[in-house]
């Protein structure tokens, strides 16, 4: 079956009880499968941090209808329990539709739902809140209720007298306790590797459940659903590697504490196209690997390290050395190492690679769905690829063209060292933009691509890091 843990708004408390559940089951030595809907990273690393397994995102507006269903019943399926964390409000999709919200994956997926409510300050109130959640879509089903910050016994009387007058469970309640205070940054939660004590929170966050949660009805709605012998997952990808006289050679993944914003789908779909993925730190001033001839800096919080990235002489250098020369994909904060300087959250600056013509500075909020529509050939995509991505950050690039560096570049085609945009981009509430910097073996973007929705991604690097896949293409 499985359950959705849903809410009213952001900041109900939705990661806190999906983190205290799953420690429950990591505690008493149940294999629980997380999922996460919508794009985001920050949830996602402190689910898997505790459950052990990799969370997986459920975006119906990324990945598509059928990615999402064979993705939840393939993973949820190899687990004893199965929970899905929802994103923003209960009803809170694109724009003023619900297009893409956690009402959207609970309804096509078929799964009850269990609503978190910030219970301060409320008494009979609470039955209209509830009750307009619970009647909003009769194609719902609202398993019960969990409040959050209940400071007395009476207080959790007299809601749970208000909520059983309108018919719905509660299901437990979250007390006020310190070991509840999640840290958070500019963007949200903050990473997973930043949770101290992790181990003994989960301790703590265990023994939370057994005290203030109806176990005996989680068990029940947490377990998960039947996996289907002839619904694999789809990977998206061809095995056409498998004939070429020379493997395809390994690639560098930035992965460290500045560049962490990736899906597990990323590194799984290029191993399984016989690309080896070797971690590289460049926060700790690494070089990039030897037999590396490929190159992924997915996104992060390089503003918050910014002054520690610009002494990594060492790792900056190479990266100078790699351009031009090997394929380079670089996501949102992993693009903001390639400008010529980075404004960190006290407003300093500090120079970065200087291989784009940008410089980097705290601005607005850029959140949401992009629609791409490709207009040259690049890394990852072709002319006329129709694409949909994410993007979420607060810095703004201001861009000098005239200060493009030119990098010694050996390959005589020009198609391959001259950068252009990579697409127009328009979303919800956003004018059609040019965007990014591409040739065929670059590509620098804001915009969050999950490289299981569209099959051309991984055949394109495939195809620019092995000749052979190239003549093939």
């Amino acid at each position: 079956m499985a359950c959705v843990i849903a809410a009213p708004t952001s900041g109900s408390g939705k990661t806190l009880l999906s983190l205290v559940l799953t420690s429950w089951a990591t505690q008493r030595n149940l294999k629980i499968q997380t999922f996460k809907i919508g794009p985001d990273y920050l949830d996602p690393q402190q689910l898997t941090a505790v459950s052990r397994r990799p969370c997986r995102n459920l975006d119906l507006i990324l990945c598509g209808f059928n990615w999402v269903k064979e993705t939840f019943y393939e993973f949820g399926g190899s687990a004893d329990l199965t929970l899905v964390e929802g994103v923003m409000g209960l009803f809170d999709g694109i724009g003023s539709s619900d297009k893409g919200s956690t009402a959207a994956v609970a309804r096509f997926l078929q799964l009850p739902i269990v609503l978190v409510v910030d219970a301060r300050g409320q008494a009979a109130s609470l039955a209209a809140l509830v009750r307009g959640f619970r009647d909003q879509d009769p194609q719902l089903e609202i398993a019960g209720v969990v409040l959050n910050h209940i400071n007395t016994l009476r207080h959790k009387a007299l809601l749970e007298d208000v909520l059983t007058g309108i018919g719905v469970k509660v299901l437990g309640y979250l007390p006020n306790n310190s070991q509840l205070d999640l840290p958070s940054r500019h963007l949200g939660l903050a990473p997973a590797h930043e949770i101290q004590n992790l181990d003994k929170r989960i301790e703590s966050w265990a023994a939370i459940a057994e005290s203030y949660l109806d176990l005996t009805t989680f068990k029940t709605i947490l377990q998960s659903p039947k996996r289907s012998s002839n619904s694999p997952i789809v990977q998206h990808i061809t095995t056409e590697n498998r004939s070429f006289h020379i493997p395809p050679p390994p690639i560098a993944i930035a992965e460290d504490k500045a560049f962490h914003f990736h899906y597990p789908e990323t590194k799984e779909q290029l191993e399984k196209l016989g690309i080896p993925c070797i971690s590289w730190r460049p926060i700790e001033d690494e070089p990039i690997p030897k037999q590396a001839k490929g190159l992924i800096i997915p996104g992060g919080f390089p503003e918050q390290y910014a002054e520690q990235l610009s002494h990594c002489s060492r790792s900056i250098e190479q990266l100078k050395n790699f351009f031009g020369q090997y394929p380079i994909y670089a996501e949102c904060g992993g693009m903001l190492m390639l400008g010529q300087t980075l404004t960190d959250l006290s407003g300093k600056i500090y120079p970065m690679a200087g291989l784009l013509p940008f410089h980097a500075r705290q601005g607005s909020l850029k959140v949401g769905y992009r629609n791409m529509s490709c207009t040259r050939n690049s890394l990852v995509s072709g002319i006329g690829d129709q694409l949909v991505g994410h993007e979420f950050h607060r810095w703004e690039l201001r861009i000098n063209q005239s200060e493009l560096t030119h990098i010694n570049i050996t390959e005589k085609d020009s198609q391959r060292t001259s950068l252009k945009p990579l697409w127009d981009v328009k979303g919800w509430g956003v004018k059609q933009t040019q965007e990014g910097w591409g040739n065929k073996i670059f590509h620098a973007s804001w915009i969050h691509l999950h490289w299981a929705s569209s099959s051309k991604i991984s055949k394109r690097w495939l195809a620019a890091m092995t000749p052979e896949a190239s003549q093939k293409k």
